[in-house]
């Protein structure tokens, strides 16, 4: 195990981002059946802020998607909580946010774009989810097929260079200013942390919304 703590066994290396999103999602889980085993009518306290904020993620959710608002929820909220988990891990001395790895976002990103047309076909059948990349018109086909790759592309990018331009920020004002003056850039990279998760657990809300309503419209007959 070197400096960045990767593994190398034989030809195999796992990097660092994949060792923290493993344990991300390791933790997660543990948390989520430790959480679960005592649920109560009466909460506690710890089972009233994760009610809260689950109730939070569902309101966004059915704003956005209230038809179909329940049967995306978990994806999108898996994917919020994970976004919010690895956007700030960063901040613990040793560790590094995997989003700042643009092979991680971009298996986020692939990710989403696979979910949108699960979803979509899931939703209406692969015939009638394909008929609508040829409407207005079959001549726009290729071009919707561009905006698909390229929105894509925008995901894994726009997370990668947020996250990482604010890693690389408070290690040169650490460098720079010593441990005393980053204390408002620290509260800075927590909401900007937040907020990229937030967008990101948006679009791919809107995508996925917009792949099934788009079923919809194209046969209001149904």
């Amino acid at each position: 195990m070197n400096d960045d703590y990767s593994i190398t066994v034989g030809s195999l290396t796992i990097h660092a981002s994949i060792i923290t999103t493993w344990g991300i999602m390791l933790a997660f889980i543990g948390f989520a059946w430790l959480t679960t085993r005592h649920l109560k009518m009466l909460p506690s306290p710890l089972q009233t802020v994760i009610e809260a904020g689950f109730g939070v993620i569902e309101q966004s959710i059915l704003t956005v998607a209230p038809e179909h608002g329940r049967q995306i929820m978990p994806f999108i909220a898996t994917l919020w909580i994970f976004l919010v988990i690895a956007n700030l891990i960063g901040l613990i001395p040793g560790l590094h946010s995997p989003t700042r790895d643009l092979s991680v976002t971009s298996a986020l990103a692939l990710l989403v774009f696979l979910s949108v047309h699960w979803f979509g076909i899931r939703t209406r059948g692969w015939k009638k989810y394909l008929h609508h990349y040829l409407l207005p018109t079959p001549i726009l086909l290729p071009f919707h097929i561009i905006s698909e790759l390229t929105r894509t592309l925008a995901l894994a990018i726009r997370l990668f260079g947020n996250i990482m331009s604010l890693e690389l920020a408070a290690m040169l004002i650490l460098l720079v200013a010593g441990f005393l003056a980053p204390i408002p850039i620290l509260m800075l990279h927590i909401i900007e942390a937040l907020v990229q998760a937030y967008i990101f657990g948006m679009l791919a809300l809107i995508y996925l919304a917009g792949a099934i309503q788009s079923q919809q419209q194209s046969h209001p007959q149904e």
